[in-house]
């Protein structure tokens, strides 16, 4: 890995992705769209919403003014989004994305995701809709083969450039893959940062060439609130602070650059502009092995998951949780 230049991961049909991007999930509109403003400006052009995050419009009006003043171009750019739970059927595909690509104002998606292994049946425009218990209401008739010819076919449409899976877990995976005729998962998104290192799932997953990117990589402690509990703080953790102050380099630098050395994309989320150009500003350096190992050694294992998706009422008891 070659330091002072920026890192791509190798995608099917010769699309590359830029290994760090930009996160949106849980931003509002106005603080979003700052946001991004920011981050394209910093030089960010991966960038990851799903159409679950409610705010596709947002990034779309963002991403015309660039492309419209010239600034960008589309084809610098790397746009990702994803399958919501509601649309998880053949026919969900294609009204979702094109959902999407109106949303965004865009032609084709870089990269299209189906967000989760598991759908809820479809009432409305109901992205969580609920039985009368208060539970979500999950379809446990998910088909993955038919939804995933349907992202073939949209790949061959031209409205997808590839196609992966969210939150899936290596059964699922490995079903899916036996089942895909044409075109192969070519990326796995999951939630991973140094507690929560998904070492066998990213082995799994770099021997079927499917690239990993990280959600949630700095350790999500913007998620308290939802999951009305206390989130270990990774960017305090003793061992990074450490090789932070030895590096020079603040300790989300050290957490994100752990990342990509290891051959995984990144997709950290912030409003804040010094912290936005901050995460970006990570290869211009090296971890060294035994750096390496000692931020390897902080893996907490399953323990150390904060996004179990219990905070969906009734998710739990679908027959292949956890994901």
């Amino acid at each position: 890995m070659a330091v002072g230049k920026e890192v791509y991961l190798d995608l099917a049909e010769g699309v590359k992705i830029p290994a760090l991007g930009f996160g949106t999930w849980q931003a509002s509109d106005e603080e979003l769209e700052k946001a991004v403003d920011c981050a394209l400006e910093a030089g960010y052009r991966h960038i990851d919403t799903a159409y679950a995050y409610e705010n596709e419009k947002v990034l779309g009006r963002v991403l015309r003014k660039w492309i419209d003043s010239g600034k960008i171009k589309r084809e610098d750019l790397f746009i990702v989004t994803k399958l919501p739970e509601v649309g998880n059927r053949p026919s969900g595909v294609v009204k979702y994305l094109q959902r999407s690509l109106d949303n965004l104002g865009l032609p084709y998606v870089d990269l299209y995701l189906v967000h989760t292994p598991f759908g809820y049946h479809e009432r409305g425009d109901d992205l969580h809709p609920m039985t009368d218990k208060g539970m979500i209401d999950i379809d446990l008739s998910t088909d993955h083969a038919a939804i995933w010819k349907a992202m073939e076919d949209q790949v061959i449409a031209g409205k997808a450039r590839s196609i992966g899976i969210s939150n899936f877990n290596e059964k699922q995976i490995e079903r899916l893959w036996n089942c895909a005729e044409r075109i192969k998962p070519s990326m796995l998104q999951v939630e991973l940062h140094l507690y929560f290192q998904q070492k066998d799932l990213v082995n799994y997953c770099h021997s079927k060439n499917i690239k990993v990117c990280a959600y949630s990589p700095l350790g999500s402690r913007g998620s308290s609130q939802l999951l009305g509990k206390e989130i270990p703080d990774v960017l305090n953790n003793e061992v990074v602070k450490s090789i932070a102050k030895k590096h020079g380099k603040t300790p989300a630098q050290i957490l994100l650059r752990h990342i990509i050395q290891r051959g995984i994309a990144a997709i950290p989320k912030s409003t804040n502009p010094q912290r936005i150009l901050q995460n970006l500003q990570i290869f211009d350096f090296e971890l060294s092995s035994e750096d390496m190992e000692k931020l390897n050694g902080q893996d907490q294992g399953k323990a150390g998951r904060i996004l179990d998706f219990s905070f969906f009422k009734g998710v739990p008891s679908h027959p292949e949780y956890p994901f």
